[in-house]
């Protein structure tokens, strides 16, 4: 019965070990994930502004006929 227990109290050890690891690695997988979204925003907002430019240079070059 001792056995028993002491093997119970290892794998409840285990468990809670492997539950705090997957809390950490979430937590860092959402800071991850909250960077890459805030840089992609940024870089789509450099590429809205880079097309806004060209389109604007576009519209100066004459037109061929």
């Amino acid at each position: 019965m001792d056995a028993e227990l002491r093997a119970l109290e290892e794998r409840v050890a285990q468990l809670v070990e492997l539950t705090q690891q997957l809390r950490n690695d979430n937590r860092s997988l959402r800071q991850e994930l909250a960077r890459t979204t805030n840089d992609n925003k940024r870089l789509s907002e450099k590429v809205e502004a880079a097309k806004a430019r060209l389109e604007g240079l576009l519209a100066h070059l004459p037109e061929e006929n």
